[in-house]
């Protein structure tokens, strides 16, 4: 079972951090204070179709997380948030494009290599209440 985030600040506070596009959902990651499990918040937009359609795009996501969360990292929130392309793609290629915005949100970029931050952190949860 994965552990999931509830709270709108949890939100926020990955919305602010760094992001990782795909053409079925869009990838959201913060670091937290602590090392505990790696947690998950998922979110689909009314415009990607009528609430049917929409719980079955966030089941979809659910699962590819579920079948592929050993990747994610402890002591981080992340926030899917989920698009029609979702209902079409073919389950395995679903898996392969989180893995690699897992991969993107975790990469260092050449700025970063470079010693210079990008200026966006991620709020601690109690800072973000």
């Amino acid at each position: 079972m994965i552990e999931r985030l509830k709270q709108r600040s949890e939100f926020l506070a990955a919305a602010r951090a760094k992001k990782a596009s795909a053409s079925a959902f869009v990838l959201q990651a913060c670091p937290r204070q602590d090392a505990g499990p790696a947690r998950f918040g998922f979110t689909v937009a009314k415009k990607v179709g009528n609430a049917v359609e929409r719980n079955r795009v966030r089941r979809r996501l659910r699962e590819m997380v579920r079948t592929s969360a050993v990747a994610a990292r402890r002591g981080h929130d992340y926030v899917v948030i989920g698009r029609r392309a979702a209902l079409a793609l073919p389950f395995a290629q679903l898996r392969a494009e989180f893995e690699r915005a897992l991969a993107a949100v975790h990469g260092r970029s050449r700025r970063q290599a470079n010693g210079q931050t990008s200026g966006r952190a991620c709020a601690d949860e109690k800072s973000a209440q």
